[in-house]
């Protein structure tokens, strides 16, 4: 006979999991009341979610932490918006191009309807022999029927080549539209991974702000304060705009008009003065390439664009050494001084 197994005598990784065996499962094995208890114990000991509870980051932690998350931030928002507008273009092509399709399925069903009734006359009218036209007592209106059926004979060719044409036609539209679905299927399946990727990011920076106690929840309705800088022309009627947006909130991926991130904001602003910017920070400053000025603020006008190193970040230049941005998650539209901090953050400048 087989011995019971002594719970005691195993080691207590195996013990913990035995014990917990026997209480989640709830089925009768051989092991004694002291099993039982020790795996209970062991239960009653595990955090819920089945992992150790990370300890809190110390304040200088949660500090580091967040500076490098910040940094991060703007790269993974720009990734986000950018296959958020492939996929928006993918999605407009499809659309189209479906259309197109659509519209020639419905010409090629009538030119097969024209097709059917040609071949259907033909063949009505058709088999006029000489002993018929011989015989006929109105011989002239048998001539008139073989010329029409001549004429139809030529009408079918056309429609025959009118239908197999436009099949033709169909056919290449039904493939252009198979592979802009397929695109726009590939650029969802990214933007949903970028998407993914930027709310964890997201959800960490607003948990270290919370516990630093630094987190800006801004108002969408924020009236924003008065621009009174140098500004004039297109780039005043920017900034008029850029400055009403002042205390709204900053929010990844957003372009107004109660929230905005970096380059949504950007983009509205000069809006106002109609210049259309690409959506995002590496698109604007790529478009901005045979308009870029130097970096220094005797020569920055107000409305350029400024943007950080690494294009994460961007901003637009207000005159008097100042800079209106929408900063990062968790924080609200603001003007910063462009000091030592910003100057030695900043890549270069374009004027709209």
């Amino acid at each position: 006979m087989k011995k019971p197994l002594c719970f005691c005598s195993i080691s207590p990784n195996i013990r913990a999991k035995e014990g917990i065996r026997v209480a989640m499962a709830g089925v009768p094995v051989r092991v004694g009341r002291l099993a039982a208890a020790a795996g209970l114990a062991v239960i009653a000991l595990l955090p819920l979610n089945g992992a150790a509870a990370e300890p809190q980051p110390t304040i200088s932690q949660a500090k580091a932490r967040l500076k490098k998350l910040n940094d991060l931030a703007g790269k993974v928002v720009d990734r986000y918006n950018l296959a958020n507008e492939r996929w928006k273009k993918a999605k407009k092509d499809y659309d189209r191009l479906n259309k197109d399709y659509t519209q020639q399925q419905k010409t090629v069903v009538l030119l097969r309807g024209d097709l059917v009734q040609v071949a259907v006359s033909s063949y009505q009218l058709g088999g006029m022999s000489g002993e018929r036209l011989v015989s006929s007592d109105d011989p002239g209106s048998i001539l008139s029927s073989m010329a029409l059926i001549d004429y139809m004979a030529a009408d079918r060719a056309e429609s025959l080549r009118a239908f197999e044409a436009a099949n033709r036609a169909l056919k290449a539209k039904h493939g252009k539209a198979k592979t802009a679905l397929a695109d726009a299927d590939k650029a969802r399946d990214t933007l949903a991974k970028e998407k993914t990727k930027a709310e964890r990011m997201v959800a960490e920076q607003t948990r270290l702000l919370r516990r630093l106690g630094a987190f800006r929840v801004g108002d969408p309705n924020s009236p924003g304060i008065p621009y009174t800088g140098p500004a004039s022309g297109n780039a005043r009627l920017v900034l008029q705009f850029a400055y009403k947006q002042i205390g709204k909130p900053y929010r990844w991926g957003a372009t107004g008009p109660g929230s905005y991130d970096c380059s949504g904001f950007s983009q509205a602003s000069w809006r106002q003065a109609g210049v259309e910017l690409p959506r995002t920070t590496y698109e604007q400053w790529s478009w901005g390439a045979d308009r870029r000025v130097p970096l220094d603020l005797n020569q920055l006008q107000p409305g350029d664009l400024l943007f950080s190193k690494g294009l994460g970040h961007m901003g637009i230049y207000a005159g008097d050494g100042k800079m209106v941005h929408a900063p990062q998650t968790g924080d609200v539209i603001k003007v910063v001084n462009l000091d030592d901090y910003w100057w030695g953050r900043l890549l270069g400048a374009v004027r709209p």
